[in-house]
């Protein structure tokens, strides 16, 4: 659902507001009688299958030891050495 208030209304009673968009609801809040600005609840993050799990610990470990270049050890830290 999308509520229209008014910014002064919006600032006396920002907890309801705010509580009305974790429960979901949409909150366009108005100047003069135009609208401004938006507050949508956040989206939730897609949660990863076993397998897209694994892959991502194995690249984030692979990443920690660093990329071998023919026998040398090239990491993120030794780019930013000078």
């Amino acid at each position: 659902m999308k509520q229209l208030v008014s910014l002064r209304d919006f600032n006396h009673h920002l907890a309801k507001y705010i509580h009305s968009v974790e429960q979901g609801n949409e909150v366009v809040i108005t100047r003069r009688g135009k609208p401004i600005v938006m507050m949508a609840p956040l989206k939730k993050g897609v949660q990863l299958t076993q397998q897209q799990q694994k892959a991502r610990k194995n690249l984030s470990a692979m990443m920690k030891k660093g990329l071998s270049l023919r026998g040398g050890i090239f990491s993120r830290d030794s780019l930013h050495e000078r």
